[in-house]
C-alpha cells in the first residue's frame, strides 16, 4: 500500500453520515484525552477524563473495577471490531475504541490496548495463514481467501482504526487553517462532443 493510498484512507475517515461523524468526533476527543492522560504522574482512566463534567462517576468506576474479569474481554471484542473496519463500514472502529475505553476503565490502559491489538493481530494472522492455502485458487464459483486481499484489508482496518483519536484535532485544525489556505484552480475536464454530420 502506497503513501497516497494511506493518505486517501485517512481522508475517507471524515466521509461518513453526519450523525456518525458527530459520534466519531466525541469519541475521538475522549480517546485522545485518555491516551495523553497516560503521560501524567497519575495516569487517567477513561472516566477520570470526564471528571470535568461534574457528573459523579466514582460509582461507575468502582463498578467497572469490580468486574475486571468480565470487562477485560471487551478489549478482545474491540480488537476484533477494529479488524472488521472497512472503507464503507467504519463504525466497527468506533465501536472497538468504545469497547477498549470500557475495558481500560476496568483493567487499565496498557492491558486493554495491548489485548485489543493482540486480538486484531492474531485474527489477521489466522486469516493470512488460511489465505496461503488459497493463493492459487481461481475465484469463479467459490469464495477464496487471497493473501493480497488479506494484507490490503488488514492495512485498511489498521489505518482507519489508528486515525480515530486524531479525527477531532484534525477537523479542528482543518477548520482553523481553511480560511488562510489558497487552493489551486481545478483543471477543467475535457468534454468530448460528437460532431454533427452536415446534411444538404
Amino acid at each position: 500500500m502506497t503513501r497516497a493510498e494511506i493518505v486517501r484512507l485517512a481522508r475517507c475517515v471524515v466521509r461518513r453520515p453526519r450523525w456518525q461523524l458527530v459520534v466519531a468526533v466525541l469519541l475521538s476527543a475522549w480517546t485522545l484525552a485518555w491516551v495523553l492522560g497516560q503521560l501524567a504522574r497519575t495516569p487517567l482512566s477513561p472516566l477520570d477524563v470526564l471528571a470535568w463534567t461534574g457528573i459523579p462517576l466514582d460509582a461507575a468506576s468502582a463498578w467497572a473495577r469490580d468486574r475486571v474479569d468480565v470487562l477485560v474481554w471487551l478489549a478482545t471484542l474491540g480488537g476484533l471490531s477494529w479488524a472488521a473496519t472497512t472503507e464503507q463500514g467504519q463504525l466497527p472502529a468506533l465501536a472497538g475504541w468504545f469497547a477498549v475505553l470500557v475495558a481500560g476503565e476496568a483493567a487499565g490502559y496498557e492491558h486493554a490496548v495491548q489485548r485489543a491489538m493482540l486480538s486484531m493481530v492474531v485474527f489477521l494472522g489466522i486469516l493470512a495463514a488460511v489465505s496461503v492455502t488459497g493463493r492459487h485458487a481461481f475465484v469463479v464459483d467459490r469464495v477464496a481467501v487471497m493473501p493480497k486481499d488479506v494484507v490490503r484489508a488488514g492495512i485498511t482496518a489498521a489505518v482507519l482504526t489508528a486515525v480515530v483519536p486524531l479525527i477531532a484535532p484534525g477537523l479542528a485544525l482543518t477548520r482553523l487553517v481553511r480560511p488562510y489556505v489558497t487552493k489551486p484552480p481545478r483543471p477543467l475536464r475535457r468534454v468530448e462532443t460528437p460532431l454533427l454530420r452536415e446534411t444538404g
